[in-house]
């Protein structure tokens, strides 16, 4: 028994020596081997990458944040066109992540299909910087257009769509790629992940920051074309950057399309529908530890009872001869169980991304009419949005560096509070929003009512801040949230599409916004005065914003609601194969 014993702890011992000199959680070096934990993956790989996501969001910030400026001054679009424009864009961009995680997860991998996307994106700046500087595709030969030449809207969408299309694939495959750098089975490198989410939104805000401050100014008082010049340098740069730190990367090979396992758990559980549950659950099929080829098993659920009987073993036929279509694992059930638990939680979140759609759109309008002069400078209207970014920053800092490290000593929890917890949090901020802009808005139109030459002028657009700085706290609470819970919370094979189902919610909500201000005009208008008139000074956003402020406050009650009634990924330990039914894993259900 003693020699049993002793040679147990010595295997033990070997596989903890290996677990500490190789990664064994399925990932591969540049090489394809087995990656060496010291000389790959963590911060020495995932600092590249938030460079990268710096650089990025640079040239996107550059260009969105003043998109609705350059559709009204130069395409020469009126306000509810333009505001309409910008969502339309926006959504698109948001939404094409869905496929390019799809792409990512099922085909290319997430580093090839970064760099195809940056590829794109970097087509789409060149056109964009032709657009402006090309004589037969410049909006008009005059300094000043009355009407753009129609070849140049044309060249000017096919660059914004570009950049859509090259954003769909880069961002939902490079932000799970820089998450793969940390092994989950490894407890130091699971809590540097942790962290991971939030410094990546640091870099995120960075870029923003100076998109909306350096870029932005350059197109206020040089031109549009210099900006397009910068940004299109900037872009080619992160595309050598992300190429230099190859060698440190650790890799996921794709695995298929991700779509095929839940379709054969879903007809599988049709097909044995009449046969009984077994009285353990334990007797449902699962793939032993040892035979597992990639990849984490999942631990049995109560909910959604019916999909278990995907697993249930048909005693009328051995388990070799039994097809993917007839008999699905336990884990192959409860991935299931985790896509169609998310659906929820991604509608309840959406009226949050209507909010976070205002800031780039009216909220950016209301400071070009608003005196913008401090001292002898005046700040250009879309560098305003650097507030949301500041607020954003300052939130992650004191999340990470404060709230984090005191929550784990109070709570336990790892992540200092639970996911949807923090996102919770972040829907607080929003609607605070929207009541501050409410506020802001009717003492301008108070002001545009007793002078309508200089109402405007004689506030400043610092007023705008406390609603940009608010909102910017949200975000790092709700984005980074949902970002965290997206990418943990689905299939391990599907975490480029995870992050794709969070940027989703920003997409649509974008399309929500548009749908919302073309029913709210319409219904208005009948009233007898539309909220959305020809400009501001006609308009009365004060009322859309407190419209906004009660929907969210009604939808935040409904998340609180199937937040605590939600069911985690619990992932079987390493060293034990039982599970725990009431283990909620590392996210745990608000409270």
């Amino acid at each position: 028994m003693m020699e049993q014993k002793k040679g147990k702890e010595m295997r033990d011992m070997n596989v903890g020596d290996d677990e500490e000199k190789w990664v064994l959680d399925s990932s591969v070096d540049h090489k394809g081997r087995i990656p060496l934990r010291a000389s790959t993956g963590v911060w020495k790989a995932s600092l590249f990458i938030i460079a990268i996501e710096f650089s990025e969001r640079l040239s996107y910030f550059g260009i969105a944040t003043s998109l609705i400026i350059y559709l009204t001054k130069v395409i020469h679009q009126d306000l509810k066109t333009a505001a309409r424009s910008v969502n339309y864009w926006a959504g698109v961009t948001t939404l094409m992540p869905l496929f390019g995680g799809f792409i990512a997860d099922a085909y290319l991998g997430r580093y090839y299909t970064v760099l195809v996307s940056c590829i794109i994106y970097l087509l789409g700046l060149v056109v964009l910087t032709m657009s402006w500087f090309v004589p037969s595709l410049k909006a008009c030969d005059a300094d000043v257009c009355d009407k753009p030449r129609k070849i140049h809207e044309v060249a000017f969408f096919l660059a914004i769509y570009l950049i859509s299309i090259g954003t769909g694939g880069h961002k939902p495959s490079l932000e799970s790629f820089g998450a793969d750098q940390f092994d989950d089975d490894h407890s130091e490198e699971r809590k540097k992940k942790m962290s991971f989410f939030n410094w990546w939104n640091f870099g995120l805000c960075s870029g923003l920051l100076l998109g909306v401050t350096v870029v932005v100014y350059v197109q206020d008082c040089v031109n549009w074309g210099v900006a397009d010049i910068i940004l299109t340098i900037v872009m080619a740069s992160s595309l050598l950057i992300f190429i230099i730190g190859r060698q440190y990367y650790r890799y996921r090979k794709p695995s298929g399309s991700p779509l095929t396992p839940m379709l054969q758990v879903f007809l599988a559980a049709i097909s044995k529908r009449k046969l009984p549950y077994p009285s353990n659950p334990a007797e449902l099929y699962e793939v032993p530890r040892s035979q597992k080829g990639h990849g984490r098993l999942l631990c049995h659920t109560k909910k959604l009872k019916f999909l278990d009987k995907a697993a249930i073993v048909d005693k009328e036929h051995s388990i070799d001869k039994q097809r993917p279509w007839r008999l699905a694992t336990v884990t192959k059930v409860e991935e299931m169980k985790l896509v169609l638990n998310m659906i929820p939680i991604w509608l309840a979140t959406l009226s949050f991304g209507i909010c976070v759609a205002q800031g780039a759109t009216f909220f950016i309008k209301q400071g070009v009419i608003m005196n913008r002069n401090i001292g002898d400078f005046q700040v250009p209207p879309a560098s305003i949005y650097s507030l949301s970014a500041i607020g954003m920053i300052i939130s992650v800092i004191i999340y990470e560096k404060v709230l984090v490290p005191a929550l784990r000593k109070a709570t336990g929890n790892e992540r200092g509070i639970k996911i949807l917890q923090r996102i919770g949090i972040g829907m607080l901020f929003s609607i605070t929003t929207m009541i501050v802009a409410a506020l802001v808005e009717r003492k301008r139109l108070a002001a545009v009512k007793k002078d309508p030459v200089n109402g405007s002028l004689s506030m400043s657009v610092l007023w705008l801040a406390p609603q940009f700085i608010i909102i910017g706290a949200g975000d790092g609470f709700a984005l980074v949230g949902l970002q965290e819970y997206f990418y943990d919370q689905v299939p391990d094979s599907m975490r480029s599409l995870g992050i794709a189902f969070y940027l989703s919610v920003i997409g649509a909500a974008n399309f929500l916004s548009s749908l919302l201000i073309t029913l709210v005009d319409h219904i208005t208008d009948k009233g007898g005065k539309s909220w959305f008139g020809k400009d501001l000074n006609s308009s009365r956003l004060d009322n859309f914003y407190w419209l906004l402020a009660i929907i969210t406050m009604v939808n935040l009650c409904v998340f609180i609601f199937l937040a605590k009634r939600y069911s985690y990924k619990n992932v079987q330990s390493m060293a034990v194969a039982n599970c725990n039914e009431d283990d909620n894993g590392a996210a745990g259900s608000m409270a």
